[in-house]
């Protein structure tokens, strides 16, 4: 799957401007954004992307004092754990009171201590390496769930390193999607060398949850914006009573939208948490 890079430029480089042109840009496709020292890098597959609505939010952009332009190109189909080395990747490690689990590549020795959970993710092609501020934030709320002998979906998995958490955190089962077929390799990958062999993992949006039997006690969507809003009646159908939806990849200003359309399908706000820019929520 081909994916779009846009750089933007942002006068000034204020985090207003930046939450508010990172909602805007996921209209026009764009799923994952990371701050740069002018404004922003967004990623959008290739198929999703359009430059029209892109334009039309700028031309629109709801803050007059700020400007912005921005270069479009082909993101790079690079290794992902190439530039792990070169960046001296050193494990992540998300604690509660209870446990730690640390994810780490697999490649640098890692001596295990009492209390903690060791991951591997050999990333590839696909995004999620437990760097990302939304990751830890995600595995926060898993630990805090308390998925042991639980029902588990990961929807839009990448490297599975979500799913993975959770199997190794004793849920009796764990279901994991995603649109890209690279990351759904990945993830199996990845599923095999944390001996998290009973993993299911399936390939496309989120119409495949139509093919599952079952529901699940906490679902996780780690995605922007966007598809969290047009995806969670179905996450809604796919949930357990009383169960936990846990949702990030986005920033303070998509709360009031989210929050609305949770409370359309009848679920409630049970926490949010934050790191850096990002916001997490948990539904039931």
């Amino acid at each position: 799957m081909n994916y779009l890079k846009a750089t933007f430029h942002i006068s000034p480089n204020v985090e207003t401007a930046r939450d508010v042109l990172a909602a805007l840009a996921g209209e026009a496709g764009f799923e994952s954004f990371e701050e740069t020292p002018t404004g922003l890098c967004a990623y959008a597959q290739e198929s999703l992307f359009s430059e029209e609505v892109l334009r039309e939010a700028l031309s629109d952009f709801p803050m007059p004092a700020i400007t912005i332009g921005y270069t479009l190109e082909q993101a790079e189909q690079k290794d992902w754990n190439e530039a792990w080395e070169q960046a001296g990747f050193e494990p992540i490690v998300v604690s509660s009171p209870q446990l730690s689990v640390v994810i780490h590549d697999g490649r640098k020795p890692l001596s295990p201590t009492p209390g903690s959970l060791p991951v591997v993710i050999d990333a590839r092609m696909a995004f999620g390496t437990g760097t990302h501020a939304t990751t830890q934030l995600m595995v926060a709320q898993l630990m805090a769930a308390r998925v042991e002998g639980k029902r588990v979906l990961d929807c839009g998995c990448g490297t599975g390193i979500l799913a993975i958490v959770a199997a190794k955190l004793g849920a009796s089962r764990v279901v994991g999607y995603d649109i890209d077929e690279w990351s759904v390799d990945n993830t199996r990958h990845n599923a095999r060398l944390n001996h998290a062999d009973d993993l299911q993992v399936l390939h496309g949006d989120a119409t495949v949850l139509q093919t599952l039997d079952d529901t699940f006690d906490v679902v996780m969507a780690n995605i922007n914006r966007n598809i969290l809003l047009a995806d969670m009646p179905r996450f809604k159908q796919v949930l357990a009573d009383g169960g936990r939806l846990i949702v990030s990849g986005f920033y303070q200003a998509d709360i009031p939208l989210l929050t609305e359309r949770a409370a359309q399908l009848g679920m409630h706000q049970l926490d949010a948490t934050q790191q850096d820019d990002w916001r997490c929520l948990v539904f039931s």
